[in-house]
């Protein structure tokens, strides 16, 4: 699974700047559709620049590509669920390759029923990860700085107050065994035990920094490392009980992309 910082409802402006592609936000719901990111372009010489793509995408293998062709009419796209700084990279790469080849961008809608000239499928190895824990919860968020979102793991515990510390120092450590930079977490004390909500993630993830986490084995790490604290997943009592004092960081990158000041 990759966790961390991504892009489905907004573009990310003032951090990437588009000559050729423009974004079409992702709706959820019952459209279910992913983010995209297309361009319309017209180039005289279309061989020379599918052979430069087809170098450039071999670097970019977690990212799916499709381009079709009508002539000298191009059609170029990619899109996710979770557009990863990955993704905008590689468009701009394709952009940069675009300029040199004098490409100019049309309206040109190429016909639904053009074959596609070239679709490079994405390597989902280790993208979903499977998930066999119940208590733990996949969740986005609201924005952040330029409009981004976090994808995370969250999960819901209480447990004597006397292991709190021990405990969190513990889970840190299972982070840096599983891949995981970014963890913080809201409490509820009283005098004999604590409501913790905790948080997983990660921070930008670019061509160059990708973080996998095996959801299986982070998950078996946490119920091991619950089981020695006695700690019980789900929140203790009510409404008056709720984890709202933090948050508090434990581990953290890419702050401004990723924390909630407090909660919504």
């Amino acid at each position: 699974m990759i966790l961390g910082v991504y892009w489905y409802y907004r573009f990310p402006d003032r951090l990437y700047d588009f000559k050729f592609f423009r974004f079409l936000k992702g709706f959820g719901g019952h459209a279910d559709n992913p983010a995209r990111l297309q361009a319309s372009v017209y180039l005289e010489d279309a061989g020379h620049f599918l052979s430069k793509i087809k170098e450039l995408k071999s670097e970019y293998k977690r990212a799916y590509l499709k381009v079709k062709t009508d002539g000298n009419h191009l059609f170029i796209e990619t899109g996710d669920y979770t557009l990863f700084d990955y993704h905008f990279q590689m468009v701009s790469e394709i952009e940069e390759v675009l300029k040199d080849e004098n490409a100019v961008p049309t309206e040109y809608k190429v016909s639904p029923e053009t074959e596609t000239a070239y679709k490079f499928d994405a390597d989902h190895e280790g993208i979903y990860g499977q998930r066999k824990h119940d208590f733990i919860q996949l969740t986005g968020s609201d924005f952040k700085k330029h409009d981004a979102e976090n994808f995370s793991m969250r999960i819901d515990c209480h447990l004597p107050l006397p292991m709190k510390t021990a405990f969190l120092n513990e889970l840190t450590k299972v982070c840096r065994e599983e891949n995981i930079s970014v963890f913080y977490y809201f409490d509820f004390k009283t005098d004999d035990f604590v409501n913790l909500m905790l948080f997983f993630t990660n921070g930008r993830q670019t061509k160059d920094h990708i973080q996998i986490t095996d959801l299986i084995s982070f998950g078996n790490k946490i119920q091991n490392t619950a089981e020695k604290y006695t700690v019980q997943f789900g929140l203790k009592n009510g409404p008056e009980s709720y984890p709202a004092n933090g948050p508090h960081i434990e581990l953290m990158a890419d702050e401004e992309f990723i924390i909630r000041k407090k909660l919504s």
